[in-house]
């Protein structure tokens, strides 16, 4: 039976499952977690007049699910978990099964500040995965490195040796997938292009911006901040005025930002002078980098939204 009232599909993901709830209908269901168990769970959902389907980000589990959403029209949003759990302690759910977190969403979803997004292509997707892969790499480098640094035994210390070599060469190979994903793309080329005409971004910081910020250059200022995690957050109440901090958005932006922020620092002349007028207003070096880096990121969406490269003052005003 179609229902004409506009329901909210959350949808639990686990690896082998996924658990429907509509909202206010109060119907579920249950799939399994394949092919032909998403296309059962879709044709489901299109016999109900939907508002949004919502889901949480599980990593390679809900790919399959999320494309097939797109390919079907249906208005989707996927939220991240820590909110959705927030959210179920707010609102007194304090169990958590499958079916209760598919209810949960369903309720979240309700909320109209919860806004669906476009899905990132395929090409974004597959170049997510090789980025992931490659601090899988550089984390073992790291431990390699330790580890040959403290062994004793000369085969011990051949095998780390060895196993750095063998990193070096497959995270020079993700790094040539990268490029090469990127470029063969006419408008991540010119993005990226955009990007590293920017002091301080090279083509690694680059290539991390427009693949953990795909909403770059679409979007206002203040949300780049505040996706990035370096807007300064108020800790005010009543006559108290609270240190302002940073917290929560995408970590990973975050590091790729901090070593480009120091070489803007020496050799960006617009972000030295703003760096040094942090420190003479009495701003610590820390968050005078943290200033920086949200500055970079500020730039970066206006000079992508204009679809121009950055370009020195001096040398326009010369």
């Amino acid at each position: 039976m179609t229902t004409t009232v506009a329901q909210i599909a959350g949808i639990d993901i686990s690896k082998t499952t996924l658990d429907a709830h509509l909202h206010p209908q109060a119907a579920a269901r249950q799939f399994a977690n394949t092919a032909p168990g998403i296309a059962a769970l879709v044709s489901w959902l299109r016999r109900h007049s939907l508002r949004r389907v919502v889901f949480e980000a599980t990593g390679a589990y809900h790919r399959l699910l999320e494309h097939e959403l797109a390919r079907a029209g249906l208005p989707m949003v996927k939220v991240n978990p820590l909110q959705a759990r927030r959210f179920a302690e707010a609102i007194g759910r304090r169990a958590k099964t499958d079916r209760v977190d598919a209810a949960v969403l369903a309720r979240f979803g309700a909320l109209d500040e919860v806004q669906a997004r476009p899905i990132v292509s395929q090409t974004l997707s597959d170049m997510k995965e090789l980025l992931v892969a490659r601090r899988g790499l550089v984390k073992d480098r790291v431990a390699a490195a330790n580890r040959e640094h403290v062994r004793c035994n000369p085969l011990l210390r051949r095998q780390a040796a060895q196993r750095l070599r063998q990193i070096e060469r497959q995270v020079a190979a993700i790094d040539a997938a990268l490029r090469a994903l990127c470029l063969a793309d006419p408008d991540l080329k010119a993005r990226l292009e955009i990007l590293v005409s920017i002091p301080g971004i090279g083509e690694a910081t680059a290539l991390t911006l427009l693949i953990e910020m795909p909403e770059l250059g679409s979007i206002e200022n203040r949300c780049v901040a505040s996706l990035a995690g370096l807007a300064p957050l108020a800790r005010d109440s009543g006559q108290h005025t609270g240190k302002r901090f940073i917290r929560g958005g995408r970590a990973q932006l975050r590091q790729a930002l901090y070593m480009p922020a120091l070489v803007a620092i020496r050799f960006n002349v617009d972000m030295a002078a703003k760096y040094r007028a942090f420190i003479a207003g009495g701003k610590p070096p820390k968050l005078a980098i943290t200033a920086i880096m949200r500055k970079l990121a500020i730039l970066a969406n206006a000079l992508l939204r204009e679809a121009r490269p950055w370009q020195d003052k001096s040398a326009l005003n010369a």
